[in-house]
């Protein structure tokens, strides 16, 4: 039977207290699942809209299924692999702002409503200056929250409990402020008064909250076996681990309203998120980016196989042991019980995450998620942390799009794809021209807001590597860095005189 209200007597009916921007995958397994279960375990009673943020996205799919949907969790649990399916029954509707500007308004000025949850991507909290308050809706979301709150203030007479409380899931840093810091700002440019501000600002919160959950999504290959094991033929099935981590930033009385912790989520309300941020972003985060083209290089397509895998596996542990956690706040016992239970995620068997969804925008990942190791890594020890700079060499190999097995797609903005395609046939493999190439990656200072040519070492480091992955291929190329004491050799540049002799040690 097709999952809905029809066919699922049964099913609970809240009343909307939540409205979410973003349909897809992680806030459904990760947000809704969270709400649903503090429905059942401590009867928070909560029901969701779901506002799709873009013209075109997955609502009417949505609203097929009634807002019904399964959570498949898959992994560790207390020491050992588990299985569980969780039915979601919290989402009441999904709206098309676009074609269904009445109906969202309309759940706008909702009386009852209290909570805001986004996940916009990381581009979504941006400034568009086109946006007018005029607009059914506006094009940006921060530009549709301060036209959202507008229409409440006006509607409740400037009513300090019906404020809303922000939840922003975009993975950039202190989100809420972001968020806040734009709605203020389209305030200031359409006039809308200090009582509004004064209003935005005393009535709402707007909380930065750091997520984290694995989700691969929905199960493609084992859709027709699920299907047949609910029952139901549910197409908004979405798989996720069993780990959740849920930091936000915000005063007490936003946690007594949202009381998550009472229902046994691992939902942190703190004061300060600077140091869970920091772990999670480096260790987490900057393993996968950070080994995601070693890996696929190395032939190797999911976290799980390189984890498990001699060199690679090796490559990533010694990466996130010596080089990342060492520059990380916290004691080293601490850490290290940190980056045991993240790495431990990695072996996961339930769970299929490919590489090549991680290599999704890379250079933007690997700016935010590694450089900063780096950088600190080089300042502490005056040195280079040679895993982290081969990992910066691997990437830039990746973006080449070939290896000896043939063409693959490497997904990121286009002007990224262009630099490379362009900058990749300018090289002809010999060591002058590598190092020319790597010169250009690491001048690029709209993506690493600096030149990196300027930390000492770097550029003939990066060209070492990525000749060496170059000439003997990766799998070569990572035995060289985990059995050497002091891999780089022969290779000498000295200001613009290049040496193109290089000794290649297999």
């Amino acid at each position: 039977m097709q999952l809905n209200r029809t066919n699922v007597k049964n099913a609970e009916k809240y009343p909307t207290k939540i409205l979410q921007f973003g349909e897809g995958n992680f806030l459904r397994a990760f947000a809704d699942w969270m709400v649903q279960k503090m429905n059942n375990e401590i009867g928070f009673n909560a029901g969701i809209d779901v506002v799709q943020p873009l013209p075109n996205g997955m609502v009417d799919l949505l609203n097929k299924q009634d807002g019904l949907y399964h959570v498949y969790l898959k992994g560790i649990k207390d020491g050992k692999p588990v299985k569980e399916f969780e039915f979601i029954q919290a989402i009441n509707k999904g709206i098309n702002p676009y074609t269904e500007f009445d109906v969202y308004k309309a759940s706008v000025l909702n009386p009852e409503l209290r909570f805001v949850i986004s996940n916009t991507t990381e581009a979504g909290i941006a400034f568009d200056e086109n946006d007018t308050l005029e607009m059914e809706p506006q094009n940006s979301f921060p530009g549709k929250v301060t036209a959202l709150l507008y229409e409440r203030f006006k509607a409740f007479e400037g009513a300090s409990d019906k404020g809303l409380i922000f939840f922003t899931c975009e993975l950039i840093d202190r989100n809420g402020d972001m968020l806040k810091k734009y709605v203020l700002k389209h305030a200031n440019n359409w006039n809308l008064g200090d009582e509004f501000t004064q209003w935005v600002e005393t009535a709402c919160a707007f909380c930065n909250t750091l997520v984290d959950r694995i989700v691969p999504g929905f199960p493609k290959d084992d859709i027709k076996e699920i299907q047949a094991e609910l029952g139901y033929e549910d197409n908004l099935v979405v798989v996720g681990e069993y780990f959740h981590l849920w930091v936000i930033e915000a005063p007490e009385w936003v946690a007594k309203e949202f009381p998550a912790e009472q229902a046994g989520l691992e939902v942190k309300f703190v004061k300060d998120m600077t140091r869970f941020r920091e772990q999670k972003v480096a260790v987490l985060n900057g393993a996968h980016t950070g080994s995601y083209a070693v890996s696929f290089l190395y032939g190797i397509d999911t976290v799980r196989e390189a984890y498990e895998s001699i060199e690679v596996g090796n490559f990533m542990k010694e990466m996130v042991y010596e080089e990342v956690l060492p520059v990380l706040d916290g004691t080293e016992k601490e850490l290290k019980s940190f980056a045991g239970k993240i790495l431990e995620r990695f072996s996961n068997p339930y769970i299929r995450h490919l590489w090549q969804s991680i290599a999704l925008n890379a250079m933007s990942k690997w700016e935010t998620r590694n450089l900063p190791s780096l950088i600190g890594f080089v300042e502490k020890h005056d040195m280079l942390p040679q895993k982290l700079v081969f990992s910066l060499a691997a990437m830039i190999s990746y973006f080449k799009g070939e290896t000896e097995a043939g063409q693959y797609q490497v997904q990121d903005d286009q002007w990224i794809l262009d630099f490379y395609k362009e900058a990749w046939a300018a090289c002809d493999g010999r060591p002058i021209s590598v190092y020319e190439l790597v010169e250009k990656v690491l001048s690029l200072d709209k993506v690493w807001k600096q030149n990196l040519n300027d930390i000492p070492n770097l550029t003939i480091t990066v060209s070492h590597y990525l000749f060496l992955i170059n000439q003997v291929g990766m799998k070569k190329a990572v035995k060289a860095v985990l059995s050497a004491k002091n891999p780089l050799m022969g290779m000498t540049i000295e200001g613009k005189a290049k040496d193109e002799q290089t000794v290649v040690n297999n």
